[in-house]
């Protein structure tokens, strides 16, 4: 059995830490580069990189931020927001990141997922999936709905559907949020984790809403996700890593032990 992960998410505005609820209200709380050190030297697995405006501003990614953050952790590193061409993923990568995470340039051109895989491997492409409860419909009967552009623009396709399409092109991995589970503290989606992982065979990454780290177990035994992101529980000083790892592992879930 494969060891679970925690992964923390440094959500980055103008080259500030910033963290918000629900896509929304979101306030600078530090800086990414020394918040990613910490957590490195806590024990988490990996790291998630977003620059959560860059899609919808229309501009790349702040490599210098990126290659900085790189230089202070040695775990895998995914950096997404702004990614919609190949070049674009050969800078992150050059730039120091393991991963690249496409959402909204994905979704305008499902080929980068394709390109992407076949030049650099597909373990190296992971499709990011921003996901909003809607009225089930003919064209969303999951009642989930994919939205980009940092959660301002709704697509009209359904998210259980974009899962297999992102397998099938080539993505090694999904990072799953929940748009309403988003900074409320409030635990995953577990349906919609669920949901996803049984469409896939590929691994995915709960992400939106953990509050404890029951909320965490629940993810990786109720969800069947490979990984749990999490924010603002760690952002706050309200657990550690090694705080989170422990009750998880007591719950009689895996995970990797680095003290």
């Amino acid at each position: 059995m494969l060891s679970k992960r925690i992964i923390p998410c440094l959500d980055v505005r103008n080259g500030k830490l910033t963290k918000g609820v629900k896509f929304q209200g979101n306030v600078d709380i530090g800086d990414p580069v020394e918040t990613a050190r910490m957590y490195y030297e806590q024990g988490a697995d990996e790291i998630v990189f977003y620059d959560i405006t860059a899609s919808s501003e229309g501009r790349g990614i702040f490599l210098d931020v990126v290659e900085r953050v790189a230089s202070q952790i040695f775990i895998p590193f995914s950096v997404g927001g702004g990614i919609n061409t190949l070049a674009d993923m050969r800078a992150v990568l050059c730039a120091g990141a393991e991963k690249v995470s496409v959402n909204s340039g994905a979704v305008k051109n499902p080929d980068i997922i394709s390109q992407g895989a076949a030049a650099f491997g597909s373990q190296c492409v992971v499709l990011g999936m921003d996901v909003k409860r809607v009225a089930k419909s003919e064209t969303i009967p999951s009642g989930f709905e994919v939205v980009i552009h940092g959660g301002r623009k709704y697509t009209g396709m359904d998210a259980l559907d974009w899962a297999k399409t992102g397998e099938a092109l080539g993505a090694g991995e999904i990072c799953l949020n929940s748009i309403d589970a988003d900074g409320t503290k409030d635990g995953y989606d577990l349906e919609l984790t669920r949901r996803v992982t049984k469409s896939v065979r590929i691994p995915v990454i709960a992400s939106g809403g953990a509050g404890n780290p029951q909320h965490m177990a629940d993810a990786f035994t109720q969800g069947k996700a490979s990984a749990a992101l999490i924010a603002s529980i760690v952002h706050y000083g309200e657990y550690t890593i090694r705080q989170l790892k422990e009750h998880i592992t007591g719950q009689g879930v895996r995970m990797r032990m680095v003290w």
